[in-house]
């Protein structure tokens, strides 16, 4: 683990929900000026999309509400989950994978974003990508509801 606060979200191709959640977290820090406080990342548990950009209809959404995507899709592996604090699923089939990937000795606090959302709110981000447009609005609302959380999580390591 860096010195710094690290954060890694993971979804099953890093091209949707975990790449948008990366971009979200990154203006939300550069907005609260913590944008050298805090290491944020993203990966998948699949290898499909490795060195992609992400989707490009998660792109458009995006880039509508102000966040740019940039990064390319890689996977996530074992040593992430000792390099990073808090590794961030979108949905309880991610996590059952990083538990999996991990064992029972992982440094890293790995976690729901659904525990960073209101009670009540649904377990699973919803993946967007055999989806409507709308889809990607959803995965980003919840993103976005998400964010200031994690960045206290972060903050208070």
């Amino acid at each position: 683990m860096s010195g710094h606060p690290s954060v890694l979200f993971v979804c099953l191709g890093n091209i949707c929900r975990s790449a948008a959640a990366e971009a979200v977290l990154d203006t939300a820090a550069a907005k609260a000026g913590l944008a050298e406080a805090i290491k944020i990342d993203s990966a998948g548990t699949g290898d499909w999309h490795v060195g992609e950009l992400a989707d490009p209809r998660m792109r458009a959404a995006a880039q509508r509400r102000g966040f740019e995507i940039t990064g390319r899709a890689r996977q996530v592996e074992r040593a992430d989950l000792d390099r990073f604090d808090l590794v961030v699923a979108m949905d309880r089939a991610n996590l059952r994978d990083l538990r999996r990937l991990g064992g029972n000795a992982t440094q890293a606090d790995i976690r729901l974003l659904s525990s960073f959302l209101e009670p009540g709110a649904p377990q699973d981000v919803p993946d967007p990508y055999y989806g409507g447009p709308d889809g990607f609005d959803i995965t980003l609302d919840m993103l976005e509801a998400a964010a200031p959380a994690i960045l206290d999580a972060l903050q208070n390591r």
